[in-house]
């Protein structure tokens, strides 16, 4: 740690913060910037957009008052310097790893924490909810919600910003702008100007003077419009805040997120002003770090020293198999084009990009539009393959039903981080897609066993003609052949992997491997034959094999990692009862619970998605093998 002082071991409350003077502030961000350090490139977590927020994130705490004062945080991987100052400088090393803290925004974490945030663009619509709370309680106290300009982009954010103008709720929005794509507009008239429209004198003889031309007898809304014409031609000329005016939020900046003096002078002003104001700051991703600052997306989140070490299989994660995969179909057919949200990077679509930079389309951080986006091109004869995260593309249910299914449409849904993604933990656990889009008329759902299975599953989705999504983990492809060629597989069609006449697994996608791992473990140490089934399709199901082996009346395990509720299970369950069989049938999944964060492995132990746990009940089952009602 730098300096001759320790001012963050002083800090374990936002009231600790405002006893510093505002010139030791630069100093105690650079010791919260060196913990946030030191931790991330040990066990991992997000790492240039946190550094990045720090400064911004003492401002806001020396002002406000919290927890009187709401400061509610979008996309909670901003807050870790929140966290920090909020009483969890201690435990900040246990960040993202079994029994720790959070990596995002936790209620049941400390009283700081507003609002939970995982998924972006909530902070506005939440914080209006708090302000308009606050109002039928007659509390006092300011809400503050701070976005992301990435955040921004979602649809979300702009409903939330329209109702916030409607409303007049006095509240102020923070927008944490990180891209710098206005960084001329911080100079001297921009401070300047910045300086007069947060000077009360300023706002006093502004809102007076409003209030008497709206008494004049005669020629007062030709008074107002010239009044008002010219304060937002000035701002208009000097700031990107029009917009922000014009739906009903007083505009302040852009100011630099790094100058303590401007920060603190502009969130002083705002806080005592009785209606909805947006103050926009600049900030450098990564701040304080120079490789950091120079490649943000790079430095985006670090796996970590801990957690970074090979599982020693040499096969790529299906992340990079998908984005090899798509650039083959896409050369294969000429209407195949590309649809993500702002995570090119993340889902493997970089090489496409590249290649097909017209049949590349990232829409930002809006699921929804990417979606119905998406279905628009299928209209005009395109094949849009869109990779969304599991989780994300939960946003998207309503457009995936009904502007693409209902209407038919060849669009193929990759569900990247389906599953326990491990430590970003329950908003990001892909565990409810199967439920999820198992309930649409007219789709296929599939999930692969390796990255083979996944060019077979993409190039077969390419045949269809229908809805179809195709779901993976976070992890290795298990086997891939970068060389190879796709077998086009029959809609609906499931692969018997191993024989056996004592009792059967279905196992879907990311279970297979445990599956076959079990067999042979029953097999040598339990004389137990084992028959391994791998379930790609969950629907349609493949009602002739799954018959054959109902009509056997072995004792079947089902295992997929997902949700049990409306999951593979419960649509094995609702075959068995259509066609009146009795058998033996158990299913392993996640049950009726948020599961928390920590390592994959970890978690997939707590839930029993295991070798060991399909072993154990394996051999319960064929010692009670007598067929049970259901």
């Amino acid at each position: 740690m730098s300096g001759s002082s320790n001012l963050l071991a002083g800090i374990d409350s936002p009231a600790d913060l405002k006893k510093l003077r505002p010139e030791q502030l630069p100093e105690l961000a650079q010791e919260i910037s060196e913990l946030i350090r030191t931790v991330v490139e040990e066990i991992g977590g997000h790492y240039s957009s946190p550094l990045g927020v720090v400064d911004l994130t003492l401002a806001l705490h020396y002002v406000f008052d919290s927890p009187r004062d709401k400061i509610v945080w979008d996309v909670g991987h901003q807050a870790y310097a929140h966290k920090i100052i909020t009483g969890r400088r201690d435990s900040f090393a246990t960040l993202r790893t079994m029994d720790g803290i959070s990596g995002f925004l936790k209620r049941s974490e400390s009283e700081h924490d507003m609002f939970g945030a995982g998924h972006a663009s909530t902070s506005i619509s939440a914080a209006l909810g708090i302000a308009e709370a606050h109002r039928l309680k007659g509390e006092d106290g300011h809400v503050v919600a701070v976005v992301g300009d990435g955040a921004l982009t979602g649809g979300l954010a702009y409903e939330g910003l329209n109702n916030l103008g409607v409303t007049k709720r006095r509240m102020t929005v923070v927008l944490n702008d990180n891209r710098m794509s206005i960084s001329p507009s911080v100079g001297s008239l921009s401070r300047y100007l910045t300086r007069i429209v947060t000077n009360p004198l300023y706002n006093r003889i502004r809102d007076k003077l409003w209030h008497i031309t709206g008494k004049l007898p005669i020629g007062k809304k030709t008074i107002r419009l010239l009044f008002k014409s010219l304060e937002e031609g000035l701002k208009g000329l000097l700031t990107p805040g029009v917009i922000f005016e014009e739906l009903g939020l007083r505009y302040f900046g852009p100011i630099d997120g790094h100058d303590y003096q401007a920060m603190l002078s502009v969130l002083k002003s705002v806080r005592s002003l009785p209606y909805p104001t947006l103050v926009h700051v600049l900030t450098q991703k990564g701040h304080g770090v120079k490789e950091a600052e120079a490649d943000s997306e790079r430095y985006y989140s670090l796996s970590g020293r801990a957690g970074g070490k090979s599982n020693g299989r040499a096969a790529p994660g299906y992340s990079k198999v998908f984005g090899q995969v798509v650039v083959e179909l896409a050369r294969e057919h000429d209407q195949v084009c590309a649809v993500t949200a702002a995570m090119e990077v993340g889902t493997g679509f970089g090489a496409f990009a590249k290649e097909f930079p017209d049949r590349y389309f990232d829409v930002g951080i809006a699921e929804e539009h990417a979606v119905t986006f998406a279905a628009g091109l299928a209209t005009q004869g395109l094949l849009p393959v869109v990779a969304i995260y599991s989780t994300f593309l939960q946003r998207g249910f309503d457009q995936a039903m009904h502007d693409v299914a209902l209407q038919e449409l060849p669009v193929i849904f990759c569900l990247d981080r389906a599953g326990l993604v491990g430590p970003d933990g329950p908003t990001h656990h892909g565990v409810f897609d199967l439920a999820l889009f198992r309930m649409i008329p007219g789709v296929a759902l599939a999930a692969p066993r390796d990255g083979d299975e996944l060019r077979n599953l993409l190039f077969s989705a390419a045949t269809y003609g229908k809805p179809v999504f195709i779901r993976y983990p976070k992890t290795s492809s298990i086997r891939f052949t970068p060389q190879g060629k796709a077998t086009i597989l029959e809609e609906g069609s499931w692969e018997q992997l191993r024989s056996g006449d004592d009792a059967v697994v279905l196992a879907v996608g990311s279970m297979v491997e445990p599956a076959l791992l079990a067999a042979d473990i029953l097999d040598e140490q339990h004389d137990v034959n084992l028959r391994v089934v791998n379930a790609r399709f969950i629907k349609p199901l493949d009602e002739d094999m799954l018959s054959a082996i109902l009509v056997q009346q072995l004792p079947i395990l089902s295992v997929e990692e997902g949700v049990l509720a409306g999951g593979f299970g419960s649509a094995l369950q609702e075959f068995i009862r259509q066609n009146g069989y009795r058998p033996s049938l158990l299913s392993l999944g996640i049950g009726d619970a948020y599961v928390g964060h920590g390592t994959r492995a970890e978690l997939l132990e707590v839930v029993g998605l295991t070798p060991g746990n399909i072993v154990e009940q394996v051999r319960i089952m064929v010692e009670q093998s007598v067929p049970r009602s259901l």
